[in-house]
Formats: C-alpha cells, structure tokens, sequence
C-alpha cells in the first residue's frame, strides 16, 4: 500500500481522485438500478413460465389420464428440431434472449391413434416450448444475479471505502500544509526578532 505524501502535488492528486470518484459513481449506480430492475422483470419471467408449467402437469392430470395406458405409442411424437438463441447486450452485460425455436411432431395416423392423441402433441408442444423458455429464463436470471452482485460491490467500495478514504487523505494533507505553513511563519518571526536583538547587540 502507498505511503501517503504530505506535499501539495499529492493534495492535487488526491483531489483529482477524488474528482473522478465521484463522477464515476452515479454511472455505476445508475448500472445498478438497471440491472436491479431487469432481474426483478426476469424473476417475475421466471415465475410465470413456473406458473405455466404448473398448470401444463394439472391439465395433463385432469385431462389425460389415459397416458398411463404403455400399450400406447407416444415416443417421439413431438421433438425440438432447433432452437435459436440471441445475444442480448444490456449496460455491458451479455444475456441469452430467446429469438426462435421449431418443434416438429410426427406425423401419426388417426385411424391407429384413440382421439386424445390430439390433446397429448398439444399439451406435449407447449410443454416443450416452456422449457425451452423456462432454461433462457434461469439462465437470465443467474447471469443478473452475478451482475448486480459485482456492480454492487463495485458501488459500494466507491461510496464506502474510495471516496472516504480519499476525502480522508485531503484532509489530513491540508491540517498538515496548515500546519506547516504556521510553523515557517513562526520560524520566521523567531528569526526576524533574533536578527534585530542581534543588530541591536552590536550597535
């Protein structure tokens, strides 16, 4: 750790600091409040896509008990062909966003399949479609997660410990150039009487 000089160079240096502390403090706070209120909007994402899934199984449960019939064929009857996922950019924060996805069902004769087949390849679509959406979600919301942390810790070892600190250096440079200041001038009123008792003497 640097030693602190007590010279008016290292007081304008500090104050210099301290200068761009507190200009660079409301940015990262302000990243902070974004980045607070896009966490809560994919918290509440991520509960809603729950929600959803919640009710998928209840209807599944209430509707369809029939797929505990194994004598009937259902695998594979609705499978994700692709998933595309976009990069989102938000205050420097990298974040997966969900741009398009494809589910392909098989094709399946209605002749050999009991009706409720067609409420099964519903139920199974939305179903995949929530998890897919259900992964971005958590995703999302770990990535905020780590970013408020960091920014937060960021915010705070300026507002806490950084300016201060700073504020505390400048002020115990400017007691000790007072300080000093009143010690020379002093010294040089000493000085000055000592010289005219000196004249004095000799005259």
């Amino acid at each position: 750790m640097a030693r602190l000089s007590f010279s008016k160079a290292s007081l304008h240096k500090e104050g210099a600091q301290l200068k761009r502390y507190k200009q660079y403090l409301p940015s990262l706070d302000l990243k902070r409040q974004q980045l607070i209120a896009e966490r809560s909007k994919a918290i509440a994402e991520l509960t809603g896509t729950e929600e959803r899934i919640r009710q998928c199984y209840f209807i599944v449960e209430e509707q369809l008990p029939m797929l505990s019939n194994e004598h009937i064929d259902l695998a594979d009857l609705v499978t994700v062909k692709q998933v595309i996922i976009n990069e989102e950019n938000l205050v420097g924060i990298k974040l997966p966003k969900l741009h398009d996805f494809e589910i392909q069902c098989k094709a399946y004769s209605l002749l050999s399949k009991p009706h409720w087949v067609d409420l099964v390849v519903v139920q199974l679509k939305e179903m995949l479609e929530l998890q897919i959406r259900l992964k971005i979600n958590q995703q999302r919301l770990t990535i905020l997660q780590q970013a408020v942390k960091k920014v937060t810790q960021r915010v705070n070892l300026f507002d806490k410990v950084l300016i201060p600190k700073t504020q505390t250096n400048i002020a115990k440079i400017r007691v000790f150039l007072s300080d000093a200041e009143r010690a020379a001038v002093v010294r040089a009123k000493i000085t000055k009487q000592k010289r005219l008792k000196d004249a004095i003497k000799w005259q």
